[in-house]
């Protein structure tokens, strides 16, 4: 199976993001049956999706899992359903600060993603990693990219498997902060990510 697996660079303030520093922990290592592309994308509005976009169309994969960072959450979660929404919270890294705009005008109001989530979900669970379904992926840049990613491939009809996983804090991102807030180190987090691939590689069928 090809997959390509994305991560997010640092934003908001913060000199690292643990979906980059899984992406590129796991670039550097062989997976059982898959062929592994990687991609990291920018904060912003416009280049983050159009950099997902270029290696969608490169690479060619069977499925795409887009991973992100979500402070405050004490699990690994797998992301159910994109929004047709943007409503920034902070700005992205390119000074943007959208509010309730539309990812795609005239677009569906969400899609559901196509992975196997619950496959995945037991995965993790059976490897000892702290896991959860999450019924969105919010109204920031992790939304959009999953948003235009997967009306891109309805549109193509493409039969390309997609979807989301946000992780939580790294430890180093946390510990100095004047409210402790939930974190995983990284060991776990490759460990979850990785069985969420096997997962995927296993062809497990599931509904969203």
């Amino acid at each position: 199976m090809k997959l390509l697996l994305t991560g997010f660079e640092p934003f908001g303030g913060s000199t690292v993001n643990p979906s980059e520093q899984v992406v590129r922990a796991l670039a550097n290592g062989a997976l059982p049956d898959v062929e592994l592309h990687t991609a990291v994308l920018p904060v912003d509005r416009a280049s983050g999706p159009a950099a997902l976009l270029r290696a969608v169309r490169e690479f060619q994969s069977d499925a795409v899992l887009c991973l992100g960072e979500a402070s405050g959450r004490a699990a690994i979660s797998i992301e159910r359903v994109a929004l047709n929404l943007m409503d920034y919270r902070l700005a992205d890294n390119a000074g943007n600060q959208v509010m309730d705009e539309p990812v795609v005008s005239e677009g569906p109001a969400a899609y559901f993603v196509t992975l196997p989530v619950r496959a995945m979900l037991e995965a993790m669970k059976a490897a000892n990693v702290p896991a959860e379904l999450s019924l969105s992926a919010g109204a920031f840049l992790c939304n959009q990219v999953l948003f235009q990613l997967l009306h891109h491939l309805a549109l193509n009809e493409a039969s390309t498997r997609a979807g989301f996983v946000h992780v939580p804090s790294l430890p180093e991102q946390v510990v100095n902060k004047d409210r402790l807030i939930p974190s995983m180190s990284l060991g776990i987090m490759l460990t979850g990510i990785r069985a969420a691939i096997t997962a995927i590689a296993n062809g497990s069928k599931d509904h969203a």
